[in-house]
């Protein structure tokens, strides 16, 4: 039998503030060669520059196969230049036809050359640089937001990029909309999260809170209930009956979330285990909670 911890708004009964998580625990210019007139091997060689994309860091250099035709699938126009082997050529024709049909550049480049641009030997094959999604306005989210079930996930301090690609890849298999950050977090799609993310990036969208007190009450006004993520204590995330409208909290790797929006949260859950290990990392419980609250509530 499930129970539900979620008696009010959190703000009126003060909370045990969660223990420090062990490590990684959740717990606590572009080239100037034009497009080719036609998809073909000897299209454009040429040398490929190892230097980051857009100096105003508009743009973001994505690599792996299944990154770049996610973006080729939902916004193409966001795609300013592709570097490929010439082996990759025959699996990516749609995209290299709209490349010479939008006059976009590509080059077929050397196993070196995409190593060096994609600064990772995990590139697939191809590597293209395209402009970043700028993050919604918390505002913005909760507006377009549609009536019902909902839930997010609020990154306190998360950094490793393969455990926000992972993050990533559960949210978009679980159909979860987006990824809150803090007013002030430097956290950002980079290419290898993308890439462990595995065309997961382009389905949530990223929403920058302001204040936190502002975040909270606009959350709450939207019916959303905040669930800190802990090792130690907590409600039993198999026991616990979860809100329709829940946003996650998870703490960074090493530090664990900060004591007082801990506080602030509705209730405390944690992933009951063997205690062989002290904890799931932060991929993989997001994996674990993002799964528990679908079964309960499929759209």
């Amino acid at each position: 039998m499930t129970k539900s911890p979620w008696s009010g708004s959190g703000r009126d009964t003060p909370r045990t503030p969660a223990p420090a998580p062990g490590r990684d625990s959740p717990w606590g210019g572009r080239g100037r060669t034009m497009a080719p007139a036609a998809p073909s091997p000897r299209a454009a060689p040429a040398a490929a520059s190892a230097e980051e994309p857009g100096e105003d860091r508009r743009e973001l250099r994505l690599y792996g196969r299944n990154a770049i035709e996610a973006v080729f699938a939902r916004r193409p126009e966001a795609i300013r230049k592709l570097y490929l082997l010439e082996a990759r050529i025959p699996q990516v024709q749609p995209l290299l036809k709209w490349c010479a049909s939008n006059r976009v550049g590509y080059r077929v480049v050397g196993e070196d050359d995409l190593r060096k641009l994609a600064a990772s030997t995990h590139h697939e094959g191809i590597v293209a640089d395209v402009l970043r999604e700028t993050p919604l306005s918390l505002g913005e989210w909760l507006t377009a937001l549609p009536e019902g079930p909902a839930c997010a996930l609020w990154l306190d301090g998360v950094g490793n990029p393969h455990n926000l690609g992972a993050i990533l890849r559960s949210a978009a298999h679980f159909a979860i909309g987006a990824v809150l950050l803090p007013k002030d977090a430097s956290l950002a799609l980079s290419g290898a999260a993308a890439r462990v993310a595995e065309g997961g990036a382009e389905a949530v969208r990223f929403v920058r809170m302001g204040r936190e007190d502002n975040a909270l009450a606009q959350l709450r006004s939207a019916g959303f209930q905040l669930a800190a993520t802990v090792v130690r204590g907590g409600e039993d995330l198999f026991a616990t009956r979860l809100p329709q409208r829940l946003v996650y909290v998870l703490g960074a790797e090493g530090e664990g979330m900060d004591d007082a929006l801990a506080a602030t949260c509705d209730t405390q859950l944690r992933i009951p285990g063997s205690s062989a290990v002290e904890s799931l990392n932060v991929a993989s419980a997001t994996a674990v909670l993002l799964a528990q609250w679908r079964q309960q509530h499929r759209a």
